[in-house]
């Protein structure tokens, strides 16, 4: 019975990670959809910044996914080569958009 308790405790603290569990697939096709390789890459910086960047800016800030997913469906200036430019908005629904932006932060 002791057993049981704790493989049921664990099932429990382990639920609301399983909850949050990022789609790799999905936010992957959002950025295919969107072609956000044009400018951003994983590791690297290209026209804009690595999302390895992107996610040591915002990981572990509270407000981190809705800072992602705010720049993601407006198009605010940004600089490229010296200039600056509007950035394409992301085409997705809000789930789209937060799950992009919690892969980027996973990153």
């Amino acid at each position: 019975m002791r057993a049981f308790s704790l493989i049921v405790a664990a099932g429990l603290a382990l639920a609301p990670l399983s909850a949050h569990a990022v789609d790799a697939k999905a936010a992957e096709k959002v950025l295919k959809d969107n072609d956000c390789g044009k400018c951003h890459a994983v590791a690297r910086d290209k026209e804009g910044p690595a999302y390895k960047k992107v996610a040591e800016k915002y990981k572990g800030k509270p407000d981190g996914v809705q800072k992602l997913v705010a720049h993601m469906s407006s198009e605010p200036m940004v600089e490229v080569d010296g200039k600056k430019e509007k950035h394409k908005k992301t085409q997705g629904d809000d789930a789209a958009l937060k799950n992009l932006a919690e892969w980027i932060l996973s990153r």
